[in-house]
């Protein structure tokens, strides 16, 4: 069985069940104008992983491996969208409203759309999800039944967030949970560097992390 270099041991990679599953690198979260630099957050942060997360997801297109992408975004009538989300803190825009790229956060606003250079493909799998993470009110979970995936590869935004809350969900329901350091990011530092600590804790309490390269490089030798 081909073996992945990763933390805190090795991943014994099992290529007939493995996905990528790549967390909301939308406009809104990586692009000056949208959502994410609403709140004052420095979004190059995110903009700078584009090119590592377009080299994993290239690299699992090349072996005939699943990739799927998700897309946090609300219905156009914000029926799903609780008062506890809209309305927390004090951003310059909130969830539905108007800004430079269409009404934030909404299913097929411009802002909402994945990122050009991360584009799905036409037959790959996009999960429209209305929270943090991707199994809740969504057909993720039949999504992976159907593709018999086991094992899964985690790259997006935010580390600390939604990447963590599926990677915390998916391991919940039994799946095996590998995160590409390099392919995600926070737009703060130290909040990354916790949720990497936090999710291979205790022998893998979560997952493993890995970077990119290792990844791609036991992909290619399964």
């Amino acid at each position: 069985m081909a073996e992945i270099d990763a933390q805190p041991f090795a991943f014994s990679f099992k290529p007939d069940t493995m996905a990528l599953v790549v967390i909301d690198m939308q406009r809104d979260f990586a692009e000056p104008g949208g959502f994410g630099a609403s709140l004052g957050n420095d979004v190059s942060r995110i903009a700078a992983i584009v090119p590592t997360v377009k080299k994993l997801i290239e690299g699992f297109r090349a072996a005939g491996l699943p990739v799927i992408h998700t897309m946090e975004c609300h219905r156009a009538d914000l029926s799903d969208l609780p008062p506890a989300k809209r309305n927390r803190g004090n951003p310059s825009i909130r969830i539905g409203d108007v800004g430079p790229m269409g009404r934030v956060l909404i299913s097929g606003e411009p802002g909402t759309a994945i990122l050009d250079e991360l584009a799905p493909l036409p037959g790959e799998i996009v999960i429209e999800k209305p929270g943090k993470g991707a199994f809740y009110a969504t057909s993720f979970g039949d999504e992976l039944k159907r593709l018999g995936a086991q094992q899964l590869v985690f790259a997006g935004v935010t580390t600390e967030v939604c990447v963590q809350t599926t990677m915390r969900e998916a391991n919940d329901r039994g799946y095996e949970c590998l995160l590409a350091e390099d392919a995600t990011e926070s737009y703060f530092p130290e909040f990354k560097a916790a949720a990497l600590a936090m999710i291979r804790a205790q022998g893998a309490i979560v997952g493993w992390t890995a970077t990119t390269d290792q990844v791609l490089q036991g992909v290619a030798n399964g």
